[in-house]
């Protein structure tokens, strides 16, 4: 030891309280506070962007996509569009995107079938298209009929009115706004949903869980309905058969019956959607997906909160990063000296 410190001391403040309890075990020592890491927050500004809140948000797969949303006037701030990806926002500022987009953005990309499936869509759809506009007749060569006109079919009048919302948007005009011209086209979207549904589904599922019932009492497989032309003797009816025929759906089928149609009609198989139908979660997410503390998010309106600024307290700092501190470090004052 140094002989300057065995002249000044004693050694009675080392021996002070050895067997009395007040020895201090290794588990009991006073931790350290931790250290609040400021300067990972080098970057918090980033976190109040829009294109960047959309990404923590989980409504797009990456930055570059929530962009693009932002760019195609598929945002709304606060109930207004926004197109300016670089927009801060303040606390309580509400942003939505698209549901259409966010499904496609986070569900599953189509396969080769699927994609197929959708060029068959879109070409029947066009060739169909083409033979309404062949078939029109000029207004002026059509003579009135005295008789009230006959009810028709609710499809045709839905292709009829899609194809008039065409032609006036086709036809330019001065006295034709552009607020008119956008809800024309949110008028052929929504027309085009109604035709593209299938025609088996009803309002009412009881209706549809009557349906389905009767149609599986008498759908039966093809060896109790029909008999085999190669076997000489004719099949004798067996109790089997008569069951399978008389038989009644039980409760549990009912449910399950019932389940198949909810699921069906909240996500049905739709070839004319850009992603996979029904629509189902991508394999994997980019890296940092997850909704961070100063956002709340509402996944089933596609709508999110920003509450507050990103903050950095005692061991925890809410900006995401890839780099560890010390790198940090470096960034915060490259940047400190620089501004």
């Amino acid at each position: 030891m140094d002989h300057t410190y065995l002249g000044k001391t004693d050694g009675s403040d080392e021996a002070a309280g050895r067997g009395s309890g007040r020895d201090v075990g290794p588990d009991q020592k006073a931790k350290k506070p931790q250290r609040t890491p400021y300067m990972n927050m080098v970057y918090a500004e980033l976190e109040r962007r829009l294109d960047t809140a959309i990404f923590r948000a989980l409504f797009a797969s990456s930055a570059r996509q929530a962009r693009q949303f932002v760019v195609h006037g598929y945002v709304k701030v606060n109930g207004k569009k926004m197109i300016y990806p670089g927009y801060r926002l303040n606390p309580g500022d509400m942003f939505q995107v698209e549901p259409n987009r966010v499904l496609f953005a986070t569900g599953a990309p189509k396969d080769k079938r699927e994609r197929r499936a959708s060029r068959v869509y879109r070409s029947k759809l066009s060739s169909k298209e083409k033979e309404e506009d062949s078939e029109e007749i000029p207004t002026s060569k059509a003579i009135p009929s005295p008789d009230p006109p006959s009810p028709k079919n609710p499809d045709n009048i839905l292709t009829q009115l899609l194809s008039q919302a065409k032609t006036i948007l086709a036809k330019p005009s001065a006295d034709l706004t552009a607020k008119r011209k956008q809800n024309l086209r949110a008028f052929q979207q929504t027309l085009k949903r109604t035709i593209s549904r299938p025609n088996s589904l009803t309002d009412s599922i009881d209706a549809q869980l009557q349906e389905m019932a009767h149609k599986l009492n008498i759908s039966l497989p093809e060896d109790l309905t029909e008999p085999d032309a190669h076997d000489s003797p004719a099949p004798v009816p067996s109790a089997t058969n008569e069951v399978a025929k008389t038989r009644a759906i039980s409760d549990a089928e009912k449910s399950l019956l019932k389940k198949a149609i909810l699921d069906a009609r909240e996500n049905p198989i739709d070839p004319s959607k850009p992603y996979a139908t029904p629509w189902r979660p991508r394999e994997y997410m980019s890296a940092f997906a997850f909704v961070p503390r100063y956002l709340e998010v509402h996944h089933k309106v596609c709508s999110a909160v920003y509450l507050r600024h990103p903050v950095a307290r005692p061991g925890l700092a809410e900006v995401p990063t890839p780099y560890n501190i010390e790198q940090n470090g470096l960034a915060f004052n490259w940047y400190l000296r620089r501004r």
